[in-house]
């Protein structure tokens, strides 16, 4: 039960079937949990929903302010409850959606000058205190506020009449993380970066937004064409013209009987070619596919007049899309020798013997190999040696003499694993305490770069995993103690910024919630699984969004786990090394199956 609902009671309203059962005083929400997709188009809503009371005749301040600020985390679609206890001038002004205050917990509220709230009841002054967490900005994204920050803000009241109400309060919304959670839905919208689409974190209201009147879809369509949050910006492009917009009056948008979605835009976009528009068409195709219960099978982009601009099924925005091949296996290290396993068509399958992979690796008994990172292609890995001096390069297709190392540290144990971008490049971490290195090896054997890491501060990088995509990278860094922190920073290019080095700008925390990160992947949706322990927590496994949002449940049994792989694809098990088990397999709604007793650092391509 959240604190402080005895000033202003909410209703609830829980829908099954259509029937409705009303309930009086506040709903227990849950705090963590994947968000499941629901149908577009409108049908019935088992979820609680929680709705404010309108202001009593003859409210006291304290009563108007704890009123209000219940009302504000309604599900009131206009939240014109809340607006009740507004100016009738404030209630015009005030924009709750242009941004987003996440705290920790409930508000704290008290009158700015207790000891002279009666002497001046012609104009009391409230002030509201928090620890923030994170805010959400007008373009949806999510910005967390690693270890808290102190929030204030106030609330003015004037007489209206007889009653009180509040004539000056900032805009936006200001929520607790339960509040945030039940109100919000996680989505990805897609860009494009170097012919890849990129997934873009952003977060829309479950139900109709405040401010514009849309849906759920058709805020995540609007948001996809407002462009890439600013983080992101910098490295991706969107096809959508300049100006390209929703047609004017769209509220809400659904697909028909074929799984189609038409999409009406403004006339920005009247005369693109065919190949951009099918572009275009692909970011929707991407960005709408898990708001559904029932996949789109098409997507149209339609002009004013109705007429058809272009479309797109799955087929043909999978191949516009680039994104990386399904893996065909996953790979592990036993006894110093790189060792693959075939991934079954069903997870539930038994999986079959792990084999040594070919190449030069097959007639190299001299390299024991400590760390291993595999090409998506598969036919190209980067080995680290088990001392930690030297990365090679070698061919998992054609044989021959082991090649000579494509980069070497002067310390033992200097190199970290190495990880692949679906680009072709091979990245590593130097962690030499004298001369530490962010290296990115172009095309898997060319020259080493150095890659200038801004935002450092002392921090050494443990780990590291570039994101298929080529334009993130999750780095585990490290401070002179054992403790270890997991960052994201953005990869900007010379195509895409203008010239000048590769470098990673922006390091952003990405599982702000835990203390001790011991490992982490990317995984399916841009997400990151993250295994770690929250402050005098156990060890537990987490999907994150990739704007350090958490989004999901941890997985079952995670203590003992100590290194940790998902694939792209969703359907493919998650795989880790337990001190227990020894590499284990979790199928998509199973429990930990052992694959082999031995072993260790387990990845899939990537």
């Amino acid at each position: 039960m959240k604190a402080r609902r005895t000033e202003a009671k909410a209703v609830s309203v829980l829908a099954l079937g259509g029937a409705g059962l009303m309930l009086a005083g506040c709903a227990s929400m849950p705090t963590r949990g994947e968000v499941r997709p629901v149908s577009a188009t409108q049908g019935a809503d088992s979820q609680v929903r929680v709705y404010g009371v309108p202001p009593a005749p003859n409210a006291s301040p304290s009563e108007i302010v704890g009123g209000f600020l219940e009302a504000m985390t309604s599900d009131d679609p206009q939240l014109s409850t809340a607006r009740q206890y507004l100016t009738a001038e404030a209630a015009k002004s005030w924009k709750p959606g242009s941004k987003v205050t996440v705290l920790s917990s409930g508000l704290g509220r008290s009158p700015e000058k207790p000891d002279k709230l009666d002497k001046q009841p012609e104009a009391p002054r409230f002030k509201l205190t928090g620890d923030k967490v994170a805010t959400v900005d007008e373009r949806n994204a999510y910005q967390p506020e690693p270890g808290g920050v102190p929030f204030e803000q106030h609330l003015q009241l004037v007489r209206e009449g007889n009653e009180w109400r509040i004539s000056e309060l900032p805009d936006g919304l200001v929520l607790s993380e339960s509040d945030f959670q039940r109100i919000f839905l996680p989505v990805n919208k897609y860009y494009f970066a170097s012919g890849t689409l990129v997934a873009d974190p952003v977060y829309v209201r479950q139900r109709t937004d405040p401010d514009s009147r849309m849906d759920k879809m058709t805020q995540t369509v609007q948001s996809l064409l407002d462009g890439p949050s600013k983080w992101l910006g910098p490295v991706v492009s969107s096809s959508f013209p300049t100006g390209t917009a929703l047609k004017e009056g769209t509220k809400s948008l659904s697909y028909d009987a074929q799984n189609t979605l038409r999409v009406p835009l403004n006339d920005k976009a009247d005369n693109v070619a065919e190949p951009q528009c099918q572009k275009m068409a692909t970011q929707l195709m991407y960005t709408v596919r898990d708001l559904t219960s029932s996949r789109v099978a098409r997507v149209e982009l339609v002009r004013p007049d109705k007429s058809v601009l272009c479309g797109v099924d799955e087929s043909l925005a999978a191949s516009i899309a680039n994104r990386v091949p399904t893996p065909r296996h996953q790979y592990y290290i036993d006894q110093h020798k790189l060792l693959r396993v075939s991934l079954p068509s069903d997870p539930e399958q038994s999986f079959e013997q792990a084999v040594p992979v070919g190449g030069p690796l097959a007639g190299a008994p001299q390299l024991k190999v400590g760390t291993a990172a595999v090409a998506y292609e598969e036919k190209r890995a980067g080995v680290v040696s088990e001392d930690g001096h030297s990365l090679y390069t070698v061919s998992l297709a054609t044989g021959g003499p082991l090649p000579a190392p494509v980069l070497t540290s002067r310390v033992k144990n200097g190199l970290s694993a190495p990880s692949w971008d679906g680009r072709g490049d091979l990245w590593v971490a130097d962690r030499d305490p004298q001369n530490q290195v962010l290296w990115r090896i172009p095309g898997g054997t060319g020259t080493p770069q150095r890659v200038d890491v801004a935002g450092l501060d002392g921090r050494r990088i443990e780990e590291l995993r570039i994101s298929s995509d080529g334009v993130r990278i999750a780095l585990l860094l490290s401070t002179s103690g054992a403790r270890k922190e997991l960052y994201i920073g953005r990869v900007e290019r010379p195509e895409a910024t203008g010239g000048g080095k590769v470098a990673v700008r922006e390091l952003r925390p990405a599982a702000p919630q835990m203390a001790d990160v011991t490992a982490m992947s990317w995984a399916p949706r841009g997400r990151l699984l993250v295994v770690g322990r929250e402050s005098e927590g156990v060890m537990q496994a987490r999907y994150m969004q990739a704007d350090g949002s958490m989004v999901a449940g941890s997985l079952p049994g995670a203590n003992g786990l100590t290194e940790v792989a998902a694939s792209e694809d969703e359907k493919q098990p998650v795989v880790a090394y337990s001190d227990a088990d020894g590499i284990v397999w979790l199928p998509p709604g199973a429990q930990w199956r052992t694959v082999s007793a031995g072993g260790s650092a387990p990845v899939y391509p990537g």
